[in-house]
């Protein structure tokens, strides 16, 4: 006969509650099923497994837990006389109304489809976020029905104070957990009302975008560098994302003469698969030029920094290139910046918020702009209005 039990399980929150659950032993086999409420350790009775009476809603919470233990014993009872092969997972998911899929499983799935599409970035990311998952369970068999709101409050808890993310990157874990949930919905996995999303709130912390002013980009510019050196190169191919559309660094490791017409790009932007066509503006057009010494041939990369042994039929090897590519470039920009006397942390990302700013200012409309950047929605380019509008604020206070 199986044991029926309601404990005190999963870590401690902020306010010193744990959940209740509900404990299923059969053959030293151990199933818990969470019954969505918290209660703090000091009011429980782990003997009677009774709320005591110091909680006030102890009477309720007795009555409900008295109920669902029944209900299990019920269910427990009623398969085991069917049958004596029966296993602490079938009581559980007997009880839940549904076979409890895993969701580890379900999501090294979602991540093998990315893989599979070339989405390289993604997929990495995806691996990140579940890996951090398989640690936080232990060898414990995660499944949907056992992802509820009060298990992501769990789950928060133990990303920001043993782990010690900060708000942002939390956020970005649970966009990927709720993104793996979405496609469970959207599948049939689970029933859109057991979406732990709907009682969970993402937090998100407000985050200040750096950008240069004309004079600090000018300042960059004019800087006098050994042509034959990297950070020539480093400091040539910010400058020219500063001026066209804000290039992403992976498209521009990855840019070819074939997509210079000899007054525009035609780019297939790496990130999001989108085509985007820039007329490119004087400064541009100089630097590009310049660079016209390096070529051979149409097939030949415009900025001497990627090697031409690079297979891009590979996603993962070009992925991989890029993102050392990066941080090599970004460790030299910060020196560039050191150099010219800029106080500001530089690094690449920064040119495409510096073109998207100096572009509001000078009157584009934003439409436009979110089309150059190949934002998908025009909502994701209203953050720049945000920053025209703070600095034009700014400017009026100077009459004060």
């Amino acid at each position: 006969m199986a044991s029926i039990k309601v404990v005190l399980k999963n870590k401690v929150n902020t306010e010193g509650e744990k959940t209740l659950f509900l404990r299923i032993i059969k053959n030293r086999k151990a199933k818990y099923i969470s019954l969505e409420y918290r209660i703090k350790e000091k009011d429980w009775d782990c003997v009677q497994s009774k709320v005591k009476k110091s909680n006030l809603n102890s009477a309720k919470l007795n009555i409900y837990i008295a109920t669902k233990i029944a209900e299990a014993q019920s269910v427990a009872l009623e398969m085991e006389t069917g049958s004596k092969f029966i296993e602490t997972k079938n009581i559980k998911e007997a009880i839940l109304g549904s076979k409890s899929v895993s969701f580890i499983k379900y999501a090294e799935e979602v991540i093998e489809k990315h893989k599979l599409k070339n989405s390289i970035g993604t997929y990495h990311r995806y691996m990140s976020v579940v890996s951090k998952i398989k640690v936080y369970i232990n060898n414990y068999e995660l499944t949907f029905n056992d992802i509820t709101s009060n298990y992501l409050n769990d789950y928060e808890n133990y990303l920001r104070t043993i782990l010690k993310n900060k708000t942002n990157t939390v956020l970005s874990n649970f966009k990927v957990i709720r993104s793996i949930v979405n496609e469970a919905i959207k599948n049939d996995i689970i029933p859109y009302d057991k979406n732990p999303f709907l009682k969970f709130q993402l937090k998100h912390e407000k985050t200040n975008i750096e950008f240069l002013t004309e004079e600090e980009l000018i300042k960059l510019d004019h800087l006098i560098l050994n042509p034959n050196s990297i950070k020539f190169h480093i400091r040539n191919m910010f400058v020219f994302a500063s001026y066209a559309g804000g290039l992403r660094i992976s498209d521009l490791i990855t840019l070819k003469w074939s997509s210079y017409d000899g007054e525009r790009l035609l780019v297939n932007t790496m990130k999001t698969g989108s085509t985007v066509s820039i007329k490119l503006p004087t400064r541009a057009f100089q630097i590009i030029e310049t660079y016209k010494t390096y070529k051979s041939t149409n097939n030949d990369y415009v900025f001497p920094l990627t090697k031409k042994t690079i297979n891009e039929l590979n996603p993962i090897e070009i992925h991989k290139f890029v993102s050392s590519s990066s941080a090599y470039i970004n460790y030299n920009l910060k020196e560039l910046a050191i150099t010219a006397g800029i106080s500001k942390k530089i690094h690449f990302h920064i040119s495409r918020h510096t073109w998207a700013t100096r572009a509001l200012r000078k009157g584009a409309r934003i439409e436009f702009i979110s089309k150059l950047l190949g934002h998908s929605s025009i909502r994701t380019t209203q953050i720049y209005t945000k920053i025209v509008n703070e600095d034009l604020d700014k400017t009026m206070e100077l009459f004060d």
